[in-house]
């Protein structure tokens, strides 16, 4: 397994491999691996001849009071799990790297980023945007695997893919979960023993909303009340939003009558935990 710290050199091996043929997977991650991202990294070994693995913790997606400095970091443990799980290259750079002195260049997806978290954390998506973009021109992939934990993500990536006419196939993995129906996590780490006990609500709320659709109710707003009153019913929980919305123009629906998505961001402790699920299909 190689550990490529050089843009340059990361390309130089990404051309080759694909000279010789060869299919790329990107798994791009910031690191601190968990099972969710051994699960890309094993549908990344699946559909690709050649498997890549970023590590980068991007500034330019934190705004100025959230966690960018506290991110938990384990390079170490990262690299010995990307290896037994048979990546072939971690693209590993500094900041500099990435974002020299005189960068002023961004990567910006409009409509769909102004809901669910790009509403409560703006400019979120524009460092996601153009980070992705820079991983993609870098690691030169043929696909890139992202987890539906994060929905809204994957679907601006896809949005980005498609406008910009970019030659990766994006493939969305469906989340992950501990035993107990906790979405896995990096920043779960962050919880106490109690506070994990409340986070578990938010799967319980995903779980009320869908009791409630395949009853017959169709107001949004009765079911976003309920599930609401279910996460404040458990200590150290503050919700940030629960939405529900069209799974792709993730617009608020005013009536539940064709497919629809409930996505929520609750903050239990200093943990900011989302999740997300399909409530109803079609």
């Amino acid at each position: 397994m190689e550990v490529i710290e050089k843009i340059a050199l990361m390309q130089e091996v990404s051309e080759k491999w694909r000279g010789d043929g060869n299919i790329i997977s990107l798994v791009p991650t910031m690191g601190f691996l968990h099972q969710g991202h051994i699960e890309l990294l094993r549908v990344g070994r699946q559909k690709g001849d050649r498997l890549i693995m970023s590590i980068f913790v991007n500034p330019i997606q934190f705004g100025p009071q959230e966690d960018y400095e506290t991110y938990p970091r384990d390079a170490e443990g990262d690299l010995n799990k990307a290896r037994s799980a048979g990546v072939d290259a971690v693209f590993m750079p500094t900041v500099k790297e990435m974002y020299p002195d005189g960068f002023q260049s961004t990567v910006r997806v409009e409509e769909i980023t102004k809901y669910l978290c790009g509403k409560s954390r703006p400019g979120h998506f524009d460092g996601v945007t153009t980070v992705v973009a820079k991983l993609f021109s870098t690691t030169k992939p043929h696909l890139a695997i992202f987890g539906q934990k994060d929905y809204q993500q994957l679907v601006v990536i896809k949005r980005m893919v498609r406008d910009l006419n970019m030659d990766t196939g994006i493939i969305g993995v469906p989340t992950v979960r501990e035993a107990d129906g906790l979405a896995i996590s990096s920043r779960n780490s962050y919880l106490s023993p109690e506070e994990r006990s409340s986070a578990l609500s938010l799967k319980k709320g995903l779980g009320l909303a869908k009791a409630m659709v395949a009853e017959g109710e169709k107001d949004p707003v009765k079911i976003k009340n309920a599930v609401r009153e279910l996460i404040l019913s458990h200590p150290f929980t503050e919700i940030d939003y629960i939405t529900i919305c069209d799974p792709e123009k993730l617009a608020d629906i005013e009536i539940i009558d064709g497919p629809c998505l409930l996505a929520l961001a609750v903050r239990v402790g200093k943990a900011r935990l989302i999740d997300n699920a399909i409530v109803r299909e079609n």
